[in-house]
């Protein structure tokens, strides 16, 4: 299977058990979505999204927390464009804004910085949210304050680490045979963090690019190894993932930041998948701690379920009816990688 026609031959006329494949990267489930991956392989082969859009999983107790922020006085919030929307328990940053609530869209969170220095009487709080691919960047903000003795810019985090979160779904009995890793996180944690987990659970794990090709070539690595009953970790991103990771940037997530309990939106508190500002550099936290409660603003949500692949998106009985991208009532449809947004968009 050296040539992507046989590979694609290969998974087109794939006749074996029914497989369930979680692609965890909100990335790849709008790749495999808009690529049309699903569509020319065997039905038997069944992809599910897993809980990989930092956006899709943050609690609505911190955006309720933002949001109290934003109306505090001198304060001022400042995010990216795709955290605006997404639902608290009772609104969210881009309706608050639309009544006078300061809420500050930027491109870098490195813009913060400017804005501190044009205007040093206002507070600015740095919504936080992602993964271990973006948390260097906030590393490195820290960085910033402490090098120029920055006082008025401070970190609201909501900062979580994927492989907690894939054990967590499989101590929950999620229905899952292989797992796409999620690339971009893996680029800085590596290849090998996974074998542990493949190790533990007995399921193969693919780590690929994003491109329809790539996708392919590590989608039919997962399908052979479950045939041959044989889970190992597989990089097939070599040329962007070294299998002990990007070394400088975890040194630099962890001069700054500590493990801790986290809680997902859609699928609860998981120990030790969050990480917060050590207790040193606890004067530039903006209130993270105590965040621990998620509200559903709809109890009818299945994104759970979904995200545990024990429901597809249109078996979710919100789906397409309340919910929708402009209404969105659950993890995942907030985000354009969550799985049901790409559902909806797939019709």
């Amino acid at each position: 299977m050296k040539n992507i026609e046989k590979i694609v031959d290969f998974l087109k006329n794939y006749n074996g058990k029914e497989l369930t494949i979680m692609e965890v990267c909100g990335s790849h489930t709008a790749a495999i979505t808009k690529s049309g991956i699903k569509d020319i392989i065997s039905p038997k082969i069944r992809f599910v999204s897993g809980p990989g859009c930092p956006v899709c999983v943050t609690i609505s107790s911190y955006i309720d927390k933002l949001i109290e922020l934003s109306k505090s006085e001198n304060t001022e919030v400042v995010t990216f464009g795709d955290l605006m929307r997404v639902p608290g328990s009772f609104s969210s940053l881009q309706a608050e804004k639309g009544k006078g609530a300061k809420v500050q869209m930027v491109y870098s969170p490195m813009d913060t910085f400017k804005l501190a220095e044009i205007n040093p009487d206002t507070n600015y709080i740095f919504a936080a949210v992602g993964f271990e691919t973006t948390i260097p960047v906030y590393a490195c903000m820290m960085d910033y304050i402490l090098a120029n003795n920055i006082k008025n810019v401070k970190l609201l985090t909501s900062l979580k680490v994927m492989p907690p979160a894939i054990s967590w779904l499989m101590d929950n009995n999620a229905n899952i045979d292989a797992f796409i890793a999620p690339g971009h996180v893996s680029v800085i944690i590596g290849s090998e963090a996974y074998v542990p987990l493949s190790e533990k659970y007995k399921v193969p794990f693919a780590v690929t690019g994003f491109k329809p090709e790539e996708l392919c070539v590590g989608i039919a690595g997962l399908v052979k190894m479950c045939m041959d009953e044989k889970p190992a970790v597989k990089n097939y991103y070599p040329s962007v993932v070294l299998s002990e990771g990007n070394k400088m940037a975890l040194d630099k997530i962890f001069k700054y930041f500590k493990y801790d309990k986290a809680v997902w939106r859609g699928l609860g508190a998981i120990d030790d998948s969050g990480l917060v500002l050590k207790e040193e550099y606890l004067e530039f936290d903006a209130g993270s701690t105590g965040l621990s409660e998620d509200i559903k603003i709809n109890a009818g949500c299945s994104c759970d379920k979904v995200l545990m692949g024990k429901l597809t998106p249109n078996q979710c009985p919100l789906f397409k009816k309340v919910c929708n991208p402009q209404n969105p009532q659950g993890a995942c449809m907030v985000s354009e990688e969550g799985s049901c947004f790409q559902s909806f968009l797939a019709g």
